[in-house]
């Protein structure tokens, strides 16, 4: 997540007109580590508990706030917060066989990335809960069908089928960044607030001892059917 934010405030100053988000491999992101995150918790969970979840709320708001367009290329899984975070981008191409889960109370966990504002506002509310809560796997189509991505490719051509439809390298910067800020004028001071909320939940649950039984679990089990 680090290591993202870095990358993007290097491209918030730069010359460039937009961020393409995508990735080397057939998986776009599995979302948090839980593996790292019960290796934190293990020696002082309220210390570690505090550091995560201001990790993950900078890297959410700085999506947020981001004024370049982000358009992403998902090639294969998004799971999670490789989930969730897509909603927060501008332009969403997806591979036909990527697919989308956020299993969430599976891993014992709450959701993050504002999913809690926009799963409802893009799919509607019974869509969503089967997503946050009951880990509904979405297929492209699916999410296509859903308005959680825009466009579905063959997965063939996939990366062809992106070069080619990034049409707003001609397009001047400052059209370009105002556009996207008339368009998420009103809804930034509300995702932030649901950013805020759900981090401050997941610091709830992961500083008790139960929190961290239900990781250790997922873990586990993750081990175990390996």
């Amino acid at each position: 997540m680090n290591e993202v934010k870095s990358a993007l405030e290097i491209a918030a100053v730069d010359d460039s007109k937009f961020v393409l988000l995508s990735v080397v491999g057939s998986v776009f992101c599995c979302g948090l580590d839980f593996d790292i995150i019960v290796k934190h918790l293990k020696y002082n969970r309220k210390r570690a508990s505090v550091k995560l979840e201001d990790t993950i709320k900078n890297f959410v708001n700085f999506f947020i706030v981001f004024m370049k367009p982000v358009i992403v290329s998902v090639n294969g899984p998004a799971i999670g917060l490789g989930a969730s975070i897509l909603p927060l981008c501008d332009v969403v191409w997806a591979n036909e066989k990527a697919w989308f889960q956020t299993p969430y109370t599976r891993f014992g966990q709450s959701p993050d990335g504002c999913s809690t504002i926009t799963f409802p506002k893009i799919m509607g509310r019974a869509a969503a809960n089967e997503m946050l809560i009951n880990g509904w796997k979405m297929n492209a189509q699916e999410a296509c069908d859903k308005g959680l991505v825009s466009q579905v490719f063959w997965s063939e051509t996939f990366t062809q089928e992106v070069m080619v439809r990034i049409q707003i390298t001609s397009c001047n910067s400052f059209v370009l960044e105002n556009s996207k800020a008339l368009v998420c004028y009103n809804m930034n001071v509300e995702l932030k607030q649901a950013n805020e909320r759900e981090c401050e939940v997941l610091k709830k649950i992961w500083a008790p001892a139960q929190g961290m039984e239900y990781m250790l679990k997922y873990v586990q089990n993750k081990i175990d059917a390996f």
